[in-house]
């Protein structure tokens, strides 16, 4: 069988889809501190004699790490008088006009920790000062007094001409644990991205590399051989090896299983412009699907700071099913980013939470079933009212009003995530479909589509372990990227199409340490462009041998798409890219298991708009494929919750697709 893994921050989720055509078999766990513990409880339940072919696996370790400031202590060396380039960074207002905005994040490295060493190279590569050798056994001596664990290298230009910073990093080798280079991570130019880019990569080096290492361990313990490949934040997976260099490159890793999988049912379904919500116990993720495609980003930012590493355009915020309803100093209620994660979890958990946390509020609200198991754990509807009811009092609140307020503030802030990625984009919602999943996703769809103006609403099958299922789906994939300086109607096409070929080689060649053939590798090239004189690029496909006119060309409809206008100014470009793909062996998600059939039943639930309704409550294989069942409704599938909201109607096509829209 082949395995999908997604570790949350409060559950993990597995699913294996068996080889012979069988159904799939699929277990969520309480995720624990042993990376490899919650995975090895939930393949023990999954295995019953099968062997584990191929093993994928998402982790959100590396945001947490980052979040909670657990990287290593790092050191940064770089050239003589560039020390300060990570303090001075770019001087910008995020926000023009506010006065309370905190103090700037500090620095990724601290000044003491920051070395300097004489030596010089231009933009061009050409060197004006050599490497002074003898500046590096005072460096060495300065590392091991401070108890650094890992050294971020980046010099001037190196993206250029690395010579020096590869020698740097083999007579650092010995002293220091980590090196990491610049050059190796992000061999573009913009010095303070690209050194701060390095210094996150360097801080997360020793954590991944003994979550690794646990991980493997304990898989090779419990007898399991199979191939193991870590998800990214492109949507595509990589070998441990390849992750241990680049962590940065799992940021997203959790929310791009995901992705990729809506992306694959979308398709499936005839859906190629959609909006994804992926909410789980933590966070909420949504993302763009437009044509079929999911857009990727180059750069983005995290904890105000930006790190460059090809990643889907997921937007994340801090609204989960463990959120915690609080209230603040000016005394309004907010929900979340804190949460109750899997330990102690929601009141209703009775792990000893006792916070009110968006879960309960679905309990209070007649939402989940308390005599249902989920996960393992049997909710308590007891422990839930009382945590509701001790925050509704202050607002003399009743716990179904308090609860419903909690929901409709969680929806607030996902609708302002959602047309982020629509609307301030350029997208109609009107003309896309929100296809949700997560454990929560579901419950909050129906709602969010009202608020977003979204025609329907798709739930897959498995939307509880949907980015597990997403694992199963992802394809094999590097990207490799180098500033390149050319004038398109200058400059000769060898200028470009050069280092565009030493990409792919390179690509290919990471694909044969990984035994796949060139053969089974898709090449993409792009380049980011620009018009002369501009300080920003746009990313824009291209194909072998397309001459400078017709790249022009596509940069013109690219930015007159993007902004609204073009001009006949000449056109330069700076970076080239490469992404090589190696599809993956798996078409389609695997069919949903069957049920057995109980007959609906009636509970009352609490709805914002219209207060105590009698809700339909049934399982998504009771629902007669094609006949619509009129809302309020609540449909409980494997490991998530459907709620269909009065006035919206539900509809299981045979695909076993869920089907939400308005009467």
């Amino acid at each position: 069988m082949n395995v999908g893994v997604d570790v949350g921050g409060t559950f993990t989720d597995v699913i294996a889809h068996l080889r012979d055509g069988g159904p799939p078999r699929v277990r969520k766990v309480p995720t624990t501190r042993d990376p490899s513990r919650a995975l090895l409880d939930g393949l023990d339940a999954l295995r019953a004699g099968a062997d584990v072919a191929r093993l994928t696996y998402g982790t959100t370790v590396v945001t947490n790490a980052l979040v909670e400031g657990r990287g290593a202590r790092v050191g940064l060396v770089t050239t003589r008088g560039f020390r300060d380039v990570l303090e001075i960074a770019r001087q910008q207002r995020d926000h023009l006009y506010r006065l309370d905005v905190p103090g700037r994040t500090p620095p990724a490295v601290p000044r003491a920790l920051r070395f300097e060493v004489t030596e010089r190279v231009d933009h061009e590569g050409r060197v004006l000062t050599p490497l002074d050798e003898a500046d590096i056994a005072g460096v060495a001596d300065a590392l091991r007094r401070e108890g650094v664990e890992a050294v971020a290298v980046s010099l001037l230009h190196a993206y250029a001409n690395p010579a020096h910073e590869r020698r740097l990093g083999a007579l650092l080798a010995p002293h220091v644990p980590y090196v990491c280079l610049s050059s190796d991570v992000n061999p573009e130019f913009r010095e303070y991205e690209r050194t701060h880019t390095t210094c996150v990569n360097t801080q997360l080096m020793p954590l991944v590399d003994r979550y690794l290492d646990d991980l493997v361990a304990g898989l090779a313990a419990a007898g399991v051989r199979a191939p193991l490949h870590v998800m990214q934040s492109s949507g595509g997976m990589a070998s441990p090896d390849r992750m241990r260099q680049t962590p940065l490159a799992m940021l997203m890793s959790g929310p791009a299983g995901g992705v990729a999988a809506a992306r694959a049912v979308g398709a499936h379904a005839g859906v190629t412009d959609a909006v994804t919500l992926d909410m789980g116990g933590t966070s909420a993720d949504v993302c763009l699907i437009r044509d079929g495609g999911v857009a990727t980003v180059s750069q983005r930012r995290v904890q105000g700071q930006p790190v460059r590493l090809r990643s889907l355009a997921v937007e994340s915020i801090g609204a989960g099913g463990g959120s915690i309803a609080w209230r603040d100093r000016a005394g309004a209620l907010r929900v979340g980013p804190q949460s109750a994660g899997a330990d102690p979890g929601p009141a209703c958990y009775g792990h000893g939470g006792a916070q009110p946390t968006v879960t309960d509020a679905y309990v209070v609200l007649g939402y989940l079933n308390p005599e249902e198991e989920i996960g393992g754990l049997r909710l308590d509807p007891n422990r839930a009212a009382a945590a509701i009811e001790s925050i509704g009092a202050r607002y003399g609140l009743a716990a179904p009003e308090a609860a419903a307020g909690i929901v409709e503030i969680a929806n607030a802030a996902m609708l302002r995530a959602i047309r982020l990625v629509s609307l301030q984009r350029g997208f109609d919602p009107r003309r896309l479909t929100l296809i949700a999943y997560g454990g929560a996703g579901p419950v909050h769809a129906g709602r969010l589509a009202v608020l977003a103006g979204m025609p329907r609403v798709l739930v897959p099958p498995h939307s509880g372990v949907f980015s597990a299922c997403g694992c199963l789906l992802a394809d094999l994939r590097y990207d490799a990227a180098r500033t390149v300086r050319a004038q398109l109607a200058r400059d000769a096409p060898e200028v470009w199409e050069a280092p565009l070929r030493d990409l792919e080689a390179e690509l290919l060649a990471r694909f044969a340490d990984d035994g796949v053939p060139p053969g089974d590798v898709v090449l993409r090239r792009s380049m980011d462009l620009r018009y002369s004189g501009q300080n920003y690029e746009i990313e824009v496909p291209v194909a072998a041998g397309l001459d400078e006119a017709a790249i022009a060309r596509r940069f013109s409809q690219a930015h007159r798409r993007e902004y609204e206008y073009a001009t006949e100014e000449p056109v330069e470009a700076v970076t080239v890219r490469v992404a090589a793909v190696a599809p993956s062996p798996e078409a389609i998600l695997p069919a949903a298991s069957s049920a057995p059939r109980r007959g609906p039943k009636i509970r009352r639930a609490f709805f914002y708009q219209t207060g105590w309704a009698e809700a339909v409550v049934c399982g998504r294989h009771e629902l007669d494929v094609g006949s619509a069942v009129p809302g309020p409704a609540i449909v409980e599938d494997e490991w998530s919750t459907v709620v269909v909201y009065p006035g919206q109607t539900v509809r299981r096509d045979a695909l076993d697709l869920l089907w939400i829209e308005g009467t």
